[in-house]
C-alpha cells in the first residue's frame, strides 16, 4: 500500500492506493472540521443512517462478499441516540472494502474514493470542491507522467529495433568493437541531428551540469517523432540506402510530424476553449 498527499484548503490528506484504486484518508480531511478529535468526526459521519444506506449500496455493488444480513442489522439501529459506530467495526461486522482501518504513528481511516468524497460534502461543500478539483489535478499530472514514461520506453523499445537493424547490415564480422561502437554512437547521432540539430557530444558539451543526455530532455512530442523515427530509419537501414540519404529523409520526417502534431494540439486546445 503505497501512499501520498495532496493540500485541501491547507490541510495535507493522504492518499493511497488499494487493489488498483484510490483511497483517500478520511482522518485527515475530519481535521477541516475539527483538527483535535478527527476521529470523533468519523464515528459521529458513521452515526447517520443517510451515510450507513450510503455505504450498504456501495458495497452492494463493489463487493460481492459484503454480509447484507449484518449491514441489515446495523441500518436498524442507525440515526437512534445510542446507536455508536467506528469505521473498524463497520469493516469487521459487513466485511466491507469501502472504509479501511490502520493502526499505528501512521495509520487512519481510509475510504474509497467515491466514498471519501461523499464524507467531504458532508463535511461542508466547499471542501467537497477543493477535495474532488485537487485530486482530479493529480491524477491529471499522474496520467501525463503515465504518458510520458510510455512514450519513453516506447523509443526504448524502437532503439533496440534500430540497432538490432544496424547490427545485421552496417556492421561485418572484421570489424573491430571500437570500429562497431563507433557504428553505434553514429547512428543515434543521425537520429539526435535529424531531430535535435545537434550530436549528443555537443549538447552534453552546451549542458555540462545536466545529468543524463538529449533524449532525457526531450519533450513528449519529441519522444514521441524520435520513436517514429527509430523505426523509420530501421527500414532504410534495411533497404541499404546511404546515411547521407537517410539522415535528410529523417529531418524531413521530423520536421513534417511535428508540425502535424503542433497543429493537432492547438485544435484540441481551441476546441477545450469553446
Amino acid at each position: 500500500m503505497t501512499k501520498n498527499e495532496i493540500v485541501v484548503k491547507g490541510i495535507n490528506v493522504r492518499y493511497t492506493n488499494i487493489n488498483n484504486d484510490d483511497y483517500i484518508c478520511l482522518t485527515d480531511m475530519a481535521k477541516a472540521k475539527n483538527p483535535e478529535h478527527s476521529g470523533l468526526v468519523i464515528i459521529h459521519w458513521l452515526r447517520n443512517f443517510s451515510t450507513i444506506q450510503y455505504l450498504g449500496l456501495w458495497e452492494t455493488l463493489h463487493n460481492p462478499n459484503f454480509k447484507v444480513t449484518e449491514f441489515g442489522n446495523i441500518k436498524n439501529q442507525a440515526g437512534e441516540n445510542a446507536f455508536v459506530l467506528t469505521a473498524q467495526e463497520w469493516a469487521e461486522k459487513t466485511n466491507a472494502i469501502g472504509l479501511i482501518s490502520k493502526s499505528g504513528r501512521y495509520g487512519g481511516t481510509y475510504a474509497h474514493r467515491d466514498i471519501a468524497l461523499k464524507f467531504a460534502s458532508w463535511i461542508s461543500v466547499e471542501f467537497e470542491l477543493y477535495l474532488n478539483m485537487e485530486f482530479q489535478r493529480l491524477k491529471a499530472a499522474e496520467q501525463k507522467e503515465l504518458e510520458w514514461n510510455a512514450k519513453r520506453e516506447l523509443a526504448k523499445l524502437n532503439y533496440h529495433i534500430h540497432t538490432d537493424a544496424i547490427k545485421e547490415n552496417l556492421i561485418v564480422p572484421t570489424l573491430t568493437k571500437t570500429q562497431i561502437n563507433f557504428v553505434y554512437a553514429n547512428e543515434a547521432d543521425v537520429l539526435n541531428v535529424a531531430l535535435f540539430g545537434k550530436t549528443a557530444s555537443e549538447w552534453k558539451s552546451e549542458n555540462p551540469t545536466l545529468k543524463g543526455n538529449i533524449r532525457d530532455y526531450a519533450n513528449i512530442e519529441q519522444l514521441l517523432v524520435i520513436a517514429n523515427m527509430e523505426s523509420y530509419n530501421a527500414i532504410l537501414i534495411e533497404q541499404k540506402v546511404p546515411q547521407s540519404e537517410r539522415i535528410v529523409q529523417l529531418n524531413n520526417m521530423a520536421k513534417s510530424q511535428l508540425r502535424v502534431i503542433s497543429q493537432t494540439s492547438n485544435k484540441f486546445l481551441l476546441e477545450d476553449k469553446k
